[in-house]
């Protein structure tokens, strides 16, 4: 690893693509400490603290939403914009032909994502405003001020992207990913700090096993992030007349849809949550009895509220890969290709080979994102430490980003060193 580093550093590109990403890191990080008025943050902190859900969506804005800063929402609004593009994308057979037509099939695509990114970035602007407002942690605004506080956090989540981008572009790693590692390990100092005072209070035992959680958690990401099953596949190739075999293999990943299919259970677990504290005003005796069960039984320390986390997570993992990995594109391109699966016929018997392999194998992914997810919750329940907030979606995304920036450094290495060979 420090070779890898100090190889970089000899190279003039590379070291130049290591200072612009420090350079980004740095105004990203201004940006986020830069407050918007008419918030208690001390209740704002309170808040966060005490609801996982919270803290999640808190991650995801860099720590933008601790501060309420101009960047309060994060790249939030950009990944669900990515993510309906996604869908929308199987859905309709205008968007597919066009994100096959190369790199200005892409950049068209990028571009509706943007475009799609501003009305959700209202819309977001407006859920955070009445959160805030129902905890009394904002007062009532005139409209002029409310137009301002929802075009402030648009404008800061418009700029937040185009940093991204230029991180992308000109820098070292995936940018969107780049802002959301920043901000979990930013928070991580402190975090640990308020963990060891807590533990000098109830013992050390629990931070133990924290750590020790920790530690399993990371191995496992590790894992099942770069654990794959290699499927056989041969080609006939022509040599001097006759014809012999070349092997190649389809490396298929046990966990294809990565943290995505927690971002969409999370936002559809906060919906119960945020529809109880709107219940709970009317007046209406039935309708305010469902929104105490909602608030009641949707917090993150009920059973319920895991239990239903969980099969989300499982189920969008099924969803997700479904969308990422055709079996049937597959089995067709190998078949164009002059390829065949040892023991499996080209064609629809491929297909259906492919399909129980990836079905088989998303069980493993599935039950661990799904394990990941709830895993804050019963660690908090088990231990009673909740100042220890960072839980195994944070290092899920940690042990990602890290692994994908790792092996483009070591891309990036690799090709200027071939050029100046050259």
């Amino acid at each position: 690893m420090f070779d890898l580093f100090i190889s970089a550093f000899k190279l003039k590109e590379v070291r130049k693509r290591i200072y612009f990403t420090f350079f980004v890191i740095v105004v990203y990080r201004f940006l986020s400490h830069v407050p918007m008025p008419g918030v208690d943050h001390n209740a704002l902190a309170t808040l966060l603290n005490n609801n996982t859900l919270l803290g999640f969506l808190n991650i995801f804005s860099g720590g933008g939403f601790k501060n309420f800063s101009i960047v309060t929402l994060g790249v939030g609004p950009y990944i669900s914009a990515s993510i309906i593009m996604q869908l929308l994308t199987m859905v309709f057979p205008k968007l597919e032909e066009l994100s096959k037509e190369g790199e200005y099939g892409r950049e068209k695509i990028n571009q509706y994502q943007r475009l799609l990114t501003v009305p959700l970035c209202i819309v977001q602007s407006y859920s955070v405003y009445f959160l805030l407002k129902s905890q009394n942690i904002i007062g009532n605004l005139s409209p002029i001020s409310f137009a301002s506080l929802v075009l402030s956090m648009t404008a800061g989540t418009m700029l937040l992207m185009w940093l991204g981008e230029l991180l992308t572009e000109y820098g070292v790693g995936n940018g969107i990913s780049m802002v959301i590692f920043f901000g979990i390990v930013e928070s991580l100092p402190a975090t640990f700090g308020q963990t060891l005072l807590t533990a000098n209070t109830q013992g050390y035992s629990n931070l133990i096993i924290m750590i020790i959680a920790a530690i399993i958690v990371i191995a496992g990401v590790v894992f099942i992030n770069e654990g794959a099953r290699h499927i056989p596949i041969e080609y006939a190739a022509k040599a001097r007349g006759s014809y012999k075999r070349a092997s190649n293999f389809l490396p298929i990943k046990i966990n294809q849809a990565g943290v995505i299919p927690i971002i969409f259970a999370v936002s559809i677990i906060l919906v119960p949550s945020f529809a109880g504290r709107y219940l709970i005003t009317l007046p209406n005796e039935v309708v305010r009895n469902i929104g105490f069960f909602l608030n009641t039984n949707f917090t993150s320390t009920t059973p319920l509220y895991n239990l239903v986390f969980f099969v989300l997570v499982v189920g969008f993992t099924y969803f997700y890969t479904a969308i990422q990995f055709n079996p049937e594109k597959i089995a067709e391109d190998i078949k164009k290709s002059g390829g065949f699966i040892p023991g499996i016929r080209p064609g629809k018997p491929t297909s259906e080979y492919l399909n129980r392999v990836i079905s088989r194998i998303t069980i493993a992914g599935a039950v661990f994102l799904g394990l990941i997810a709830v895993l804050p919750s019963l660690i908090q329940s088990f231990t009673n430490v909740t100042t220890l907030t960072i839980g195994g979606t944070s290092l899920l995304i940690v042990v990602s980003v890290v692994l994908e920036t790792v092996r483009q450094l070591e891309s990036l290495v690799e090709v200027q060193s071939y050029e100046s060979f050259l």
